[in-house]
């Protein structure tokens, strides 16, 4: 076994012992990736990563794509990022950020692992889920891997954002079917993360009479 797999398989051990005393974590649907593929999934939360941590398999060797101004300009959170969660840093904006994500991510997805990304950019500060940044779709298809739609739910319950206390509360992460990047857009992989956690989608905007 690699260096790789035996840190996947701590860090899942590890994070599924945190949520079991965090409120319990519930995992639906199955893994049906066999090797690299993007995850995309909502954030509300620092607590999805661990509630990802503990739900994806060790085989999956999950590494998370994150903010490198938050998780890697602070001491602390460089460790826990760097050794304890498996995060690959890249800058939320300005130019040649998809380039540095490309360059950061492709080997990793070369090697049969995960990587997962929150196409929001940023957690959520009301629940809702927001747009979806390009960057998880393109880098899907240019290095020619599935995408797997993800819904974690309850997680800011447990680390609401802006606080530094966990309150426990059941978690849930809810696992898609895996999609071809070719055939999807980002708003419809939007929508298939909404449906997965339960959400009502909004009616079309435009609505056409069919004629008798």
């Amino acid at each position: 076994m690699t260096a790789t797999r035996i840190s996947s398989v701590l860090r899942h051990w590890l994070w599924r012992s945190v949520a079991a005393v965090s409120g319990g974590l519930a995992v639906t649907g199955r893994w049906r990736s066999g090797g690299g593929c993007v995850v995309v999934a909502n954030h509300s939360s620092h607590a999805d990563t661990a509630a990802l941590l503990a739900a994806l398999p060790p085989a999956a060797q999950p590494v998370f794509a994150a903010a490198a101004d938050y998780w890697f300009e602070v001491p602390v959170r460089r460790f826990v990022a760097s050794t304890v969660a498996g995060v690959l840093p890249v800058r939320r904006s300005g130019r040649g950020t998809y380039a540095e994500l490309l360059a950061a991510a492709r080997p990793a997805l070369m090697a049969g692992r995960t990587v997962v990304i929150y196409p929001e950019g940023t957690r959520s500060k009301n629940g809702s889920i927001g747009e979806f940044r390009s960057g998880a779709l393109r880098l899907a298809r240019d290095c020619g891997v599935p995408i797997v739609p993800v819904a974690v739910l309850g997680t800011a319950d447990v680390l609401p954002k802006g606080s530094n206390f966990i309150s426990p509360a059941p978690m849930q992460v809810r696992i898609g079917e895996p999609v071809d990047p070719n055939t999807v857009s980002g708003s419809q992989l939007r929508e298939r993360v909404m449906v997965l956690r339960g959400d009502h989608l909004p009616e079309p905007s435009h609505r056409y009479a069919l004629a008798a």
